[in-house]
């Protein structure tokens, strides 16, 4: 038995790229950022903020709704399978791409600019 399962919360990092392939089948990719918070140690080392981004894939369904919803900065709850796939460039060398291929997800929150406009002023 094996399991290939990936959740992650974070933001999108660009408007999802929407694609038609040959099967007709929407297919959207973006960049997501998650980030671990820098802090302090319990020794005054001081660890800095570190974030890691993601190359998420959705097909069909989920493409569609992403192309509608989601974009930069918004936050997402994603659960999908990492898949890797490999090609050959124009000078022959051999490259590889890690991907997310998201099975379910969540809109969480709208991107932060839309945010900080929806909060009522403060006077």
């Amino acid at each position: 038995m094996s399991i290939n399962k990936v959740i992650l919360l974070g933001r999108a990092g660009k408007d999802p790229d929407v694609r038609y392939p040959s099967q007709g089948q929407t297919v959207v990719s973006f960049p997501l950022a998650t980030t671990d918070r820098g802090y302090t140690a319990a020794n005054g080392t001081q660890v800095p903020e570190r974030t890691e981004w993601h190359n998420i894939v959705m097909w069909g369904r989920n493409a569609e709704v992403a192309a509608n919803y989601i974009k930069k900065g918004t936050q997402l709850y994603i659960e999908g399978k990492l898949r890797t796939r490999a090609w050959e460039d124009n000078n022959q060398i051999k490259r590889y791409v890690t991907e997310i291929y998201v099975d379910n997800f969540e809109l969480l929150g709208a991107p932060r600019q839309q945010e900080q406009q929806q909060q009522p002023q403060q006077g």
